[in-house]
Protein backbone atom coordinates (compact mmCIF):
# COMPACT_ATOMS: atom_id res chain seq x y z
CA UNK A 1 0.00 0.00 0.00
CA UNK A 2 1.37 3.43 -0.89
CA UNK A 3 1.55 6.27 1.58
CA UNK A 4 -1.47 8.57 1.51
CA UNK A 5 -0.41 12.06 0.42
CA UNK A 6 -3.52 13.78 1.79
CA UNK A 7 -2.87 12.70 5.39
CA UNK A 8 -1.01 14.99 7.69
CA UNK A 9 1.52 12.75 9.45
CA UNK A 10 1.03 14.66 12.71
CA UNK A 11 -2.76 14.19 12.70
CA UNK A 12 -2.37 10.53 11.75
CA UNK A 13 0.12 9.92 14.58
CA UNK A 14 -2.03 11.80 17.13
CA UNK A 15 -5.15 9.87 16.15
CA UNK A 16 -3.31 6.56 16.19
CA UNK A 17 -1.81 7.21 19.61
CA UNK A 18 -5.12 8.32 21.05
CA UNK A 19 -7.09 5.32 19.79
CA UNK A 20 -4.27 2.77 19.52
CA UNK A 21 -5.03 2.07 15.86
CA UNK A 22 -3.00 0.83 12.95
CA UNK A 23 -2.47 3.43 10.25
CA UNK A 24 -5.12 3.02 7.58
CA UNK A 25 -5.81 5.31 4.64
CA UNK A 26 -9.16 4.02 3.48
CA UNK A 27 -11.31 7.08 3.99
CA UNK A 28 -9.17 9.77 5.54
CA UNK A 29 -11.75 12.55 5.22
CA UNK A 30 -14.16 10.54 7.38
CA UNK A 31 -11.37 9.82 9.85
CA UNK A 32 -10.48 13.51 10.13
CA UNK A 33 -14.15 14.43 10.56
CA UNK A 34 -14.51 11.80 13.31
CA UNK A 35 -11.33 13.01 15.01
CA UNK A 36 -12.42 16.66 14.73
CA UNK A 37 -15.88 15.91 16.10
CA UNK A 38 -14.47 14.05 19.10
CA UNK A 39 -11.94 16.82 19.76
CA UNK A 40 -14.67 19.47 19.52
CA UNK A 41 -16.96 17.55 21.88
CA UNK A 42 -14.08 16.98 24.30
CA UNK A 43 -13.23 20.68 24.46
CA UNK A 44 -16.85 21.61 25.17
CA UNK A 45 -17.11 18.80 27.68
CA UNK A 46 -13.86 19.79 29.40
CA UNK A 47 -14.87 23.42 29.84
CA UNK A 48 -18.47 22.72 30.87
CA UNK A 49 -17.52 19.99 33.34
CA UNK A 50 -14.84 22.23 34.88
CA UNK A 51 -17.27 25.14 35.27
CA UNK A 52 -19.85 22.75 36.71
CA UNK A 53 -17.30 21.48 39.26
CA UNK A 54 -16.62 25.06 40.35
CA UNK A 55 -20.36 25.62 40.82
CA UNK A 56 -20.59 22.43 42.88
CA UNK A 57 -17.67 23.47 45.10
CA UNK A 58 -19.30 26.86 45.65
CA UNK A 59 -22.61 25.15 46.49
CA UNK A 60 -20.94 22.87 49.02
CA UNK A 61 -19.07 25.76 50.62
CA UNK A 62 -22.40 27.54 51.07
CA UNK A 63 -24.06 24.43 52.49
CA UNK A 64 -21.25 23.98 55.02
CA UNK A 65 -21.21 27.64 56.02
CA UNK A 66 -24.91 28.53 56.05
CA UNK A 67 -26.77 25.28 56.59
CA UNK A 68 -24.24 23.14 58.41
CA UNK A 69 -25.06 20.24 56.09
CA UNK A 70 -22.16 17.80 55.75
CA UNK A 71 -23.34 14.37 54.61
CA UNK A 72 -25.27 15.13 51.40
CA UNK A 73 -22.91 17.92 50.45
CA UNK A 74 -19.91 15.60 50.58
CA UNK A 75 -21.68 13.20 48.24
CA UNK A 76 -22.59 15.88 45.71
CA UNK A 77 -19.06 17.30 45.96
CA UNK A 78 -17.49 13.91 45.24
CA UNK A 79 -19.72 13.02 42.30
CA UNK A 80 -20.01 16.56 40.89
CA UNK A 81 -16.27 17.14 40.71
CA UNK A 82 -15.53 13.60 39.49
CA UNK A 83 -17.28 14.32 36.19
CA UNK A 84 -14.62 16.75 35.01
CA UNK A 85 -11.76 14.74 36.50
CA UNK A 86 -12.84 11.65 34.56
CA UNK A 87 -13.25 13.65 31.36
CA UNK A 88 -9.67 14.87 31.78
CA UNK A 89 -8.52 11.33 32.51
CA UNK A 90 -10.29 10.05 29.38
CA UNK A 91 -8.44 12.60 27.27
CA UNK A 92 -5.25 10.58 27.67
CA UNK A 93 -6.80 7.14 27.72
CA UNK A 94 -4.48 4.30 26.75
CA UNK A 95 -6.87 3.04 24.10
CA UNK A 96 -10.21 3.78 22.49
CA UNK A 97 -11.83 1.32 24.92
CA UNK A 98 -10.21 3.09 27.88
CA UNK A 99 -11.40 6.46 26.54
CA UNK A 100 -14.99 5.17 26.26
CA UNK A 101 -14.79 3.53 29.69
CA UNK A 102 -13.66 6.75 31.40
CA UNK A 103 -16.44 8.75 29.73
CA UNK A 104 -18.94 6.07 30.78
CA UNK A 105 -17.86 6.38 34.40
CA UNK A 106 -18.14 10.16 34.07
CA UNK A 107 -21.70 9.66 32.80
CA UNK A 108 -22.52 7.57 35.87
CA UNK A 109 -21.10 10.29 38.14
CA UNK A 110 -23.20 12.92 36.35
CA UNK A 111 -26.31 10.83 36.87
CA UNK A 112 -25.44 10.39 40.56
CA UNK A 113 -24.89 14.15 40.89
CA UNK A 114 -28.36 14.72 39.47
CA UNK A 115 -29.74 12.43 42.17
CA UNK A 116 -27.97 14.28 44.99
CA UNK A 117 -29.12 17.65 43.63
CA UNK A 118 -32.73 16.41 43.61
CA UNK A 119 -32.34 15.18 47.17
CA UNK A 120 -30.86 18.50 48.32
CA UNK A 121 -33.77 20.36 46.73
CA UNK A 122 -36.45 18.05 48.11
CA UNK A 123 -35.02 18.30 51.63
CA UNK A 124 -34.92 22.09 51.48
CA UNK A 125 -31.16 22.55 51.48
CA UNK A 126 -31.11 24.35 48.14
CA UNK A 127 -33.69 26.63 46.56
CA UNK A 128 -35.75 25.74 43.51
CA UNK A 129 -33.89 28.38 41.49
CA UNK A 130 -30.46 27.09 42.48
CA UNK A 131 -31.59 23.54 41.76
CA UNK A 132 -32.98 24.52 38.35
CA UNK A 133 -29.69 25.98 37.12
CA UNK A 134 -27.52 23.19 38.52
CA UNK A 135 -29.87 20.45 37.28
CA UNK A 136 -29.94 22.02 33.82
CA UNK A 137 -26.14 22.09 33.66
CA UNK A 138 -25.96 18.52 34.93
CA UNK A 139 -28.46 17.25 32.35
CA UNK A 140 -26.56 19.15 29.66
CA UNK A 141 -23.36 17.34 30.70
CA UNK A 142 -25.22 14.02 30.62
CA UNK A 143 -26.43 14.72 27.06
CA UNK A 144 -22.92 15.67 25.89
CA UNK A 145 -21.41 12.59 27.53
CA UNK A 146 -23.99 10.29 25.92
CA UNK A 147 -23.31 11.88 22.54
CA UNK A 148 -19.54 11.65 22.98
CA UNK A 149 -19.70 7.99 23.99
CA UNK A 150 -21.91 7.14 21.00
CA UNK A 151 -19.58 9.00 18.63
CA UNK A 152 -16.48 7.33 20.06
CA UNK A 153 -18.05 3.87 19.68
CA UNK A 154 -18.47 4.34 15.91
Amino acid sequence: MTECTTCSPMVRVMYNRKYNLETRHVNFSLLVFHFSLISFMESILKSKSYKFAIRIVTLVQGLHKNRRELVLSKQVLRSGTAIGALVREAEFGQSKADFIHKLSISLKEANETDYWLCLLKDTGYISDEEFATLAFECKELIAILVSSIKTAKK
